[in-house]
């Protein structure tokens, strides 16, 4: 059987670690392909890449360079897409298509609009990675849940996400929770020795809380117990960089490849996301025994136990201030760390999600 799983780009996120973790999972009567729909040009592609095919999964690039402006390279792109997914098809024939995020999603549909009968012969497979879809594209978004739901193509991440779905599009989908293995643990080597270290990663963007993690840190700003290490790039990068550049207790990093490996090296997360999918980086912090200050949102919430006491209800900065202040002092990180790694193991299994959706694509649905 041959999956192939279409991800924005070759480069870092949740989405493409998800299905570079069920393409890894080393079944032998599965072969698995990972295509991008634009090509991704960070230092950490050729990694991935790497990385991909090390495990014997076979990469596909593409020649549309990854660049956001308005929409309008990606529309281009899933006007072209057709033919290119033309030769996919005559190339390779593959028995599953496994899409994942908005990109990639509009691609497929207008590949199999182009090519009713391809849709015909081959299994299309949907995960829905977030509570909010297709922001500014209302009408295309239409177009492609009306594909995907009558194809009954789509898989949520979470309760939360399959909550939103059905609120918005009125279908419900069945849940194949992300999963995560243990990462390996390694030092990271720029600790500040005496300080608390806080570590905050993910994209410069709305939905991670960007201005709540700002706020937060400049109320911060003489507090000399804590050092935080922010890591990450996007359209907010200015925003970080203006108010937080010359703060002491602050250093602000480009994403770091193999993040996971280096999480435990950290005494806390901070993670004041607006609204998620399902977040894997907060699964591999609680894997990793590293405790989670977090935004107590749809699809983070549920990443850790529900009397889970470093959550904040709607990003409230004084609440974050009380935690930094007043209950991180009073408790015991080691075992917060351990009750969060029991719940991780309890709950997102990486076996688990692998054999879950090979088991979807075997059947006959």
């Amino acid at each position: 059987m041959r999956v192939f799983h279409f991800i924005s780009h070759f480069d870092m996120g949740g989405a493409e670690k998800v299905a570079a973790s069920i393409a890894k999972s080393g079944s032998e009567d599965v072969e698995y392909h990972l295509v991008e729909t634009m090509r991704g040009r960070s230092e950490y592609t050729q990694r991935f890449i790497a990385e991909m095919t090390a495990a014997g999964v076979i990469c596909h690039r593409s020649w549309m360079p990854d660049i956001r402006w308005h929409f309008v390279f990606e529309r281009i792109n899933a006007i072209l897409f057709p033919l290119r997914f033309l030769y996919i098809w005559l190339r390779w024939h593959p028995d599953v298509v496994h899409t994942h995020t908005e990109g990639p999603d509009m691609c497929i549909v207008a590949a199999m609009k182009a090519f009713p009968f391809i849709a015909c012969r081959c299994k299309v497979i949907r995960t829905i990675h977030n509570n909010v879809l297709w922001t500014g594209q209302k009408r295309i978004g239409n177009i492609c849940e009306h594909f995907f739901i009558s194809h009954k193509s789509n898989i949520a991440i979470s309760q939360s996400v399959r909550q939103s779905y059905m609120k918005r599009f009125g279908e419900d989908a069945p849940i194949i929770y992300n999963g995560v293995g243990k990462p390996e643990s390694k030092p990271y080597p720029h600790l500040v020795d005496g300080k608390i270290n806080v570590i905050f990663a993910g994209r410069f963007e709305m939905q991670k809380g960007i201005s709540t993690l700002v706020e937060v840190l400049r109320a911060m700003r003489d507090d000399e117990r804590y050092h935080f290490h922010i890591f990450g790039d996007g359209s907010l990068s200015e925003l970080i960089h203006s108010r937080l550049s010359e703060q002491k207790n602050v250093s602000i990093n480009p994403p770091l490849f193999s993040l996971s490996s280096y999480l435990s090296s950290f005494d806390y997360m901070f993670m004041p996301s607006e609204f998620e999918g399902l977040s894997i980086v907060a699964i591999e912090a609680s894997m990793s025994a590293l405790p989670n200050i977090i935004n107590d949102c749809p699809g983070l919430g549920e990443t850790l136990p529900e009397d889970w006491p470093l959550k904040v209800e709607n990003n409230n900065v004084d609440a974050y201030l009380n935690i930094f202040n007043v209950t991180l002092p009073s408790m015991s990180r080691e075992v917060l760390g351990a009750k969060a790694m029991a719940y991780a193991e309890d709950n997102f299994s990486l076996v688990s999600m692998q054999r879950n959706y090979e088991k979807v694509y075997k059947s006959g649905n």
